[in-house]
């Protein structure tokens, strides 16, 4: 299938109840609910932000210029510009923030394929929260294209230690964040 027609084939795709769909690099994935700690941890990030300058979305997709993907991050968080958005997508340009909690099934693809999806959409900072390891990991500074893209900065701090998050210009509180056994060692680190 050519690219223009897996991104309408995606367009159209209607996931199974209960799953949600993300394209990711002309891979359509498909993934189930979440357990209460990550909607949690999701939740906390939220209520964290102000939205007196800030909107924060759950599970919206996201369009990246010069990438065959439709990622949909735990939380979305762009600039509150007071404009009447309407679609699926919210463009990559305008968003400041993405988080993703890691899951057993997810933690490849959230350290690996979409850190450099995001990065190669000059998403300014991505958050990774992993309550396997009981860390925050958040990734600033993307350069580069395609599969090349990748953060320049990176700082990682343990579940209870405070996290500036400059873009957004707060400092994240990790105190209540929840962790959850490994049952599966994942490969990330």
């Amino acid at each position: 299938m050519h690219d223009q027609g897996i991104e309408e084939y995606f367009a159209e795709f209607e996931p199974p109840e209960g799953f949600k769909a993300e394209l990711l690099r002309r891979v359509i994935l498909l993934s189930g609910g979440e357990d209460i700690v990550h909607n949690t941890i999701v939740r906390d990030v939220a209520d964290q932000i102000p939205d007196d300058r800030w909107q924060t979305f759950a599970t919206q997709h996201i369009s990246i210029p010069g990438e065959l993907s439709k990622p949909q991050p735990d939380l979305v968080v762009f600039e509150d510009d007071e404009d009447d958005r309407s679609g699926w997508l919210v463009p990559a340009s305008d968003v400041v923030l993405l988080l993703e909690v890691v899951s057993l099934r997810s933690a490849d693809r959230d350290y690996g394929v979409k850190r450099s999806v995001y990065a190669a959409g000059s998403i300014p900072a991505y958050l990774i929260v992993d309550p396997y390891d009981a860390r925050c990991v958040l990734c600033t500074e993307p350069y580069g294209a395609g599969e090349d893209a990748e953060y320049e900065v990176q700082r990682t701090v343990p579940f209870g230690a405070p996290l500036r998050i400059d873009d957004l210009g707060i400092t994240l509180d990790t105190t209540e964040f929840r962790t959850l056994p490994a049952i599966t060692r994942h490969r990330r680190p």
